[in-house]
């Protein structure tokens, strides 16, 4: 095999090299040195840069093996700059579910453990209370995730319906076991689509239920009203197959231009916002 002359990376002294050598050293992307020594030398060579933080500035030297895309004179500097770029998450301000003192927590539901523990020592006599007060005021048993002192009903009764029970009234059905008959005698499938479609037909809507989606994928809408295609995901984020039914249909009205209209229960408890989000059915 022929040899190939090459100067050295370090000295620049002429030196002959085998020719598959030079080519895998320029495929690899190495350098050529003519002696153990130059290699050593090369390897330590040096060079001068500028931290890359815009306050700082600092001449730094680096090896030319330690060199990066990013190069900081300190690890302070290379914070000063990421936290910059990637800012940490704002926690959220909310609510404590026992005391009501706001604050900041991801999950969480209560401001501290002592907060926890008070609201699972609630008497059984105030939480039944606080169940018929519920449902005097809104005309219906509350749902778990919006009764506040749910941890503190599983801690006196053992279960929501037995405290339901307790408090004299029915629980809630399994979900799609019982239908709901809305007052224009359409079957629903709960009490939340049973509330949307009152709503319609109260201010003279005309809408069907249970509307196919185009095609042969055997999926349907909760209601159609004109080209709207309205949807109310209840257990969005809480079953993972109902988010991928969830995924489909959202997809299927992508593929067909169709017009969704998203209801969740957040729209409905504690406080109807139907008006808002189907106000421009009813034309006014």
């Amino acid at each position: 095999m022929s040899d190939l002359l090459v100067h050295c990376s370090h000295c620049g002294k002429k030196i002959l090299r085998r020719k598959g050598w030079v080519k895998e050293n320029i495929k690899l992307k190495q350098r050529n040195y003519c002696s153990l020594k130059c290699l050593a030398e090369g390897r330590r060579l040096r060079v001068t840069i500028r931290c890359e933080n815009p306050l700082c500035g600092k001449n730094i030297e680096r090896v030319l093996t330690q060199l990066s895309p990013h190069n900081y004179c300190s690890h302070s500097c290379a914070m000063i700059v990421n936290n910059k770029k990637f800012p940490k998450r704002i926690a959220l301000v909310k609510q404590c579910k026992y005391c009501r003192k706001n604050f900041k927590g991801g999950a969480i539901k209560y401001c501290s453990t002592k907060c926890q523990y008070l609201a699972a020592k609630i008497s059984k006599d105030k939480l039944l209370k606080l169940i018929r007060t519920f449902y005097k005021k809104n005309g219906r048993i509350p749902f778990k995730s919006e009764f506040s002192h749910y941890h503190a009903i599983r801690g006196r009764f053992g279960t929501w319906n037995h405290a339901i029970k307790s408090a004299g009234f029915e629980p809630n059905p399994v979900m799609f076991a019982k239908k709901f008959i809305a007052n224009d005698g359409h079957k629903c499938d709960s009490l939340s689509e049973k509330i949307i479609d009152d709503w319609l037909y109260a201010r003279g809507v005309k809408h069907e239920i249970n509307f196919p989606y185009p095609g042969n994928g055997g999926f349907s809408t909760d209601f159609k009203v004109g080209n709207f295609w309205i949807e109310f995901f209840g257990l969005s984020g809480q079953h993972k197959k109902y988010d991928e039914l969830k995924f489909k249909k959202m997809n299927l009205a992508k593929i067909n231009k169709l017009k969704i209209v998203e209801i969740y229960p957040k729209d409905l408890y504690p406080k109807s916002k139907l008006r808002n989000i189907l106000g421009m059915l009813t034309g006014r």
